[in-house]
């Protein structure tokens, strides 16, 4: 199965002259979602992750596989006021303005690892950010799974201490 093909093109979302990549159509086809999480199964050992995070929203799915696949907890990274009790939160730059995020102060132990999952690699803001937020509440993040990367945003330069993985490119 060829993960591309599954991936919508809608132009001119959020705004104009953007191409959107939704991963909606893989989120629908059982046989596609179980592909994505296969190929995720191949580069993540079990022994290097306590947690997987799903980024707002897209990376909610991803991780919530993930999690259940592994037998290990997942947690959420929001957007702002989104998540009840304490929270860290963190202001960032995306390819269209800024925006910003919140996890909850006890959603990490000291010391537990985080893999962080959302749909899309682009200018790794957002991603840079999810680290970041997963760090100042005493979590170690393990590595990062993109279905998408749009390489030629350079999105890795902004996560290139940390792993990750995406499975397709543009």
């Amino acid at each position: 199965m060829n993960l591309k093909e599954k991936i919508a093109e809608i132009p001119n979302f959020p705004k104009k002259g953007i191409l959107f990549r939704d991963i909606s159509p893989i989120l629908k086809d059982p046989a596609a979602l179980s592909l994505v999480v296969d190929e995720f199964a191949r580069v993540i050992h079990p022994n290097d992750v306590d947690l997987f995070a799903g980024i707002e929203s897209r990376g909610f799915p991803l991780a919530c596989a993930l999690a259940l696949r592994y037998n290990k907890g997942m947690i959420m990274i929001r957007k702002q006021g989104k998540l009840p009790g304490a929270t860290r939160k963190i202001t960032y730059s995306i390819e269209y303005g800024t925006a910003t995020m919140e996890i909850q102060n006890d959603a990490v132990k000291k010391g537990q690892r985080v893999f962080i999952c959302d749909d899309l690699l682009a200018t790794g803001g957002t991603a840079k950010a999810a680290a970041k937020l997963v760090e100042k509440i005493g979590g170690m993040v393990a590595g990062f799974a993109f279905i998408i990367e749009l390489t030629d945003l350079k999105g890795s330069k902004a996560i290139k201490n940390y792993r990750y993985k995406s499975l397709v490119k543009y």
